[in-house]
């Protein structure tokens, strides 16, 4: 009976020996057939799918080894040992975005690959529109317009405010504008806006051309269009209808990290390149450029935009090389080449009884010639706000009408209501500006209720081209300040200290309450 029981218990050891070996060859192969087929779900390349299958092959005959089988184990070719059958499945590669047109792999999109001919002459629009709209769901994505052609492009709005961020505009190519007033709405705000965007690029090479010139000849005279003259003789205009030319060329409109660079601008229908609710620009090394009688066409226009850098730039224009409109803040502007145009501008600000907040400008380095003028703050009567902290630094000007200007009577038509509210004016700083001019060296024409104060003026010398004409003395009317140095000319206009009957901002004047 004893023996009996060895004998049982011999025979479920070996049934359970036998049962552990067989599981360990059966299950394993299982479990790499539900690992092939996962792996090969996640894989969209025909390729890589091929290569895996064929991994998959290999191991699947080196695991059945362990069923003793050497010829399957030959045939796998590992070269003995066995030690494939332990190693796990390569890593799939990522499926890529369907892109259309373009390689899978690729964040370019050449508007040529989206049907633009680029000869000139058909309207390109829908494919730059194609173009921005799969660049515009990737992040880092570059949108190319190739070199050596041109591209007729109508009003178009290249928008987020949900496409991804650092977007590039690789312009090397020419667009055009066309010319006829079909293709503008009426009301139109711009040409080429890229609006609500994080962290845009345009650079390149290329020309954007407004054609402008069909625009200009009928812009109205009741635009507000620069004519200092009036500051010598009073002048009177026909006032005309309000015109309908697109403006500006190139806008970017509540976008934060802009970069402009490299770019040429040329005969915008008016302001060539504009800025407005923007936060964080740049703007250097590119080129503007439209004939000194093109109506309203500004170089750059700022408005309501803060962090604005703009620097090794050639500005030749109808208008103001750069024009500085309400809202803006913190904005540095050196190395720049103005001129012909009508010089670098605060304002005008608080037309038609506005309140205007400018604040933190600094102006430097800045060569103009030919301009109308040169550094200028201009003004309506009934505005309020301030306008503070103010450096113009290093002008040199040459051949400039009025190099020196504050305006806080600015009027762009034949006669304006005279009005007792201003916008206030402090903390103003001339220096090192010097050069020749040909009708008046300084104009400084302050508001009687809230003049102007804190006006510093240091090494300031500018000669009239010719000096044997006598030309113009400098002029001023409430503006308050110091005279850190000598001047040439003679600056015995400007009022030493503070006026004794300032009146105070209230409130609801000030721009800080």
């Amino acid at each position: 009976m004893g023996g009996f029981n060895i004998s049982l218990k011999l025979l479920t050891f070996s049934l359970l020996l036998a049962f552990f070996v067989w599981s360990s060859s059966t299950f394993e192969p299982c479990n790499a057939r539900r690992s092939g087929k996962h792996w090969r779900q996640r894989s969209r390349a025909v390729a890589t799918s091929s290569s895996f299958d064929a991994s998959l092959y290999k191991n699947k005959k080196v695991k059945s080894s362990s069923h003793g089988s050497s010829k399957n184990h030959h045939s796998g070719g590992t070269g003995g040992g066995g030690g494939s059958a332990t190693s796990k499945p390569p890593s799939p590669i990522s499926p890529v975005p369907d892109q259309g047109l373009n390689d899978s792999n690729s964040t370019t999109f050449d508007v040529l690959d989206f049907g633009a001919k680029g000869d000139g002459n058909t309207d390109d629009t829908k494919a730059f529109e194609d173009a921005w709209a799969a660049a515009c769901k990737v992040e880092g994505s570059t949108i190319i317009v190739p070199t050596q052609m041109v591209f007729l492009v109508g009003p178009i709005s290249f928008s987020g405010p949900y496409c991804e961020s650092n977007i590039v505009f690789q312009l090397d190519g020419t667009i055009v504008a066309p010319t006829s007033s079909k293709a503008w709405s009426s009301g139109l705000l711009q040409w080429l806006e890229f609006s609500k965007l994080r962290g845009i690029t345009i650079q390149g090479g290329g020309t954007i051309d407004g054609r402008g010139s069909v625009w200009w000849k009928d812009s109205s005279m009741d635009n507000p269009i620069d004519d200092e003259t009036r500051f010598l003789v009073p002048i009177a205009r026909d006032p005309a209808e309000e015109d309908d030319a697109p403006t500006p060329a190139l806008r970017f409109y509540g976008s934060y990290d802009v970069t402009v660079k490299g770019i040429t601008i040329v005969n915008s229908p008016q302001c060539h390149l504009k800025f407005d609710n923007c936060i964080g620009v740049q703007v250097f090394n590119i080129n503007i450029s439209s004939p000194g009688d093109s109506l309203n066409t500004d170089g750059i226009h700022l408005q309501n935009s803060k962090d604005v850098l703009i620097h090794d730039t050639n500005l030749a224009c109808g208008d103001d090389c750069v024009s500085i409109q309400t809202g803006c803040s913190n904005v540095y502007i050196h190395n720049v080449n103005c001129g012909p145009g009508h010089g670098i501008s605060i304002g005008g600000l608080g037309r038609d009884d506005t309140k205007a907040c400018v604040s933190n400008i600094t102006v430097r380095d800045i060569m103009m010639h030919n301009t109308m003028n040169g550094v200028r703050i201009k003004t309506w009567q009934g505005g309020s706000g301030s306008v503070q902290g103010v450096l113009f630094s290093n002008i040199q000007v040459s051949e400039v009408e009025f190099p020196i200007v504050i305006d806080q009577f600015y009027c762009d038509k034949s006669t304006c209501k005279n009005q007792t509210s201003a916008v206030a004016l402090a903390g103003i700083n001339y220096e090192k500006i010097r050069g020749t001019y040909t009708v008046k060296p300084v104009h400084f024409a302050c508001s009687d209720s809230l003049p102007c104060v804190d006006v510093t003026l240091t090494n300031i010398e500018l000669k009239p081209v010719q000096e044997r004409y006598h030309l113009s003395d400098p002029f001023c009317w409430q503006t308050f300040g110091q005279l850190s140095t000598p001047t040439v000319p003679p600056i015995d206009c400007l009022q030493i200290g503070k006026p004794s009957s300032n009146r105070i901002q209230s409130d609801h004047d000030s721009c800080y309450t």
